[in-house]
């Protein structure tokens, strides 16, 4: 895996300078990292660190816990869009089969639009807060989701910009959208897991607008926060694919000091007709045994009822066949949710029409 690759890293402060020479160099980061390598490092995001570390330290206490009482929080009804996600329950659409070595938690930071809600109800449900949990886990919880979400807007301001586009061009298709925080844990391999291909988080695209990372933590077998304990763990991610590399190249993701790393969706691809590139990337495992990871992620999506297909600027032909038919977001989110296991198969009944059933009734009404 090469770790070579120098991903740009883009000033949210110069994106607002009124120096045209910062604003250029912000834009030439966003263009250049969105469309390359499917993400940008992020610096003065107004994410606190500190704050971070004890959000983290509330969740470690919350997956300390025996299954037994985390599992009133494993909502499969809502499609794991909200509360505890187990291990080996979502797995990636190019994984083979193969389920993420890890169990999460999904929060939304902001209140649902309830005329939203009551359309897609698992997409938009209401939050699930364990009650073994601390006011520092809540608050922390909503503090980082919104902290990461305004980030977000930022860059998507400079991003529409670095296309010479209307600032709002993106920020304004996500208003209400079902934005969610995650938190994961992934768990420690036992000496004979290790060497037999398991990997934290399957290679895969995210099908949302836009993520967001603020870094995680690792821990070593005693539950020490420690460095990652070898160079193949963490998050390597792989670039465009050229003519010269069609296989693109694996690129190490860490960011630098004081940076987030922010990831490029499915949905902002599309937009784009592929002009930035949603980011494969896989979380790789230690190669020793007992290793565990905290991280986050907060994913930013479409209003539902927006329609997913590329801009006017990037509609070609090639754009329309590779991108369409035209969908809503919040179908494209559940046909995705269904791929990836964490929504049931007759969940795509959801997605025509569904009273076929009526005339049946109604002639059966006339023969009474």
């Amino acid at each position: 895996m090469s770790v070579t690759a120098q991903i740009p890293t883009c000033d949210l402060e110069d994106l607002q300078s009124t120096d045209p020479a910062r604003v250029a160099a912000a834009s030439s980061a966003i263009r250049e990292g969105f469309g390359r390598y499917g993400l940008v490092y992020v610096k003065n995001h107004g994410v606190d660190a500190a704050a971070l570390d004890r959000f983290y330290d509330s969740f470690r206490a919350f997956v300390a816990l025996p299954e037994a009482a985390k599992a009133p929080y494993g909502r499969g009804d809502l499609w794991y869009q909200r509360g505890w996600t187990p291990p080996n329950t979502e797995v990636a659409v190019a994984s083979g089969g193969q389920p993420d070595f890890k169990e999460c938690f999904f929060v939304a930071p902001y209140d649902n639009d309830k005329d939203l809600e009551a359309q897609y109800p698992e997409l938009y449900p209401p939050n699930v807060w364990p009650a073994e949990t601390d006011a520092e886990f809540r608050e922390g919880y909503i503090r980082l989701g919104r902290a990461l979400h305004e980030a977000g807007l930022r860059l998507l301001e400079g991003a529409a910009r670095a296309l010479e586009l209307p600032p709002s061009t993106f920020t304004g298709l996500l208003e209400n959208g079902p934005h969610v925080t995650r938190v994961l844990n992934y768990l420690p391999l036992a000496e004979g897991q290790l060497d037999q291909g398991i990997l934290w988080g399957e290679e895969h695209t995210d099908f949302n607008l836009l993520t967001l990372l603020p870094g995680g933590r690792f821990f070593d077998p005693a539950g020490v926060p420690a460095a990652a304990p070898d160079s193949k763990s963490g998050l390597f991610l792989r670039t465009r694919a050229t003519a010269e590399n069609p296989a693109g190249t694996l690129v190490r993701g860490a960011a630098p000091p004081g940076c987030i790393t922010v990831q490029v969706g499915q949905q902002l691809e599309i937009l784009t007709g592929g002009e930035f590139l949603a980011t494969p990337h896989v979380i790789t495992a230690p190669g020793t045994a007992g290793w565990t990871r905290l991280s986050s992620a907060h994913f930013m999506h479409l209003q539902s009822n927006q329609v997913l297909y590329p801009l006017g600027r990037f509609r070609t032909t090639t754009a329309m066949r590779n991108y369409g038919p035209p969908v809503l977001a919040g179908t494209y989110s559940i046909k995705t949710l269904v791929d990836i296991g964490l929504a049931p198969k007759a969940a795509l009944e959801k997605l025509g029409y569904r009273h076929y059933d009526r005339l049946d009734t109604q002639r059966a009404e006339t023969k009474d």
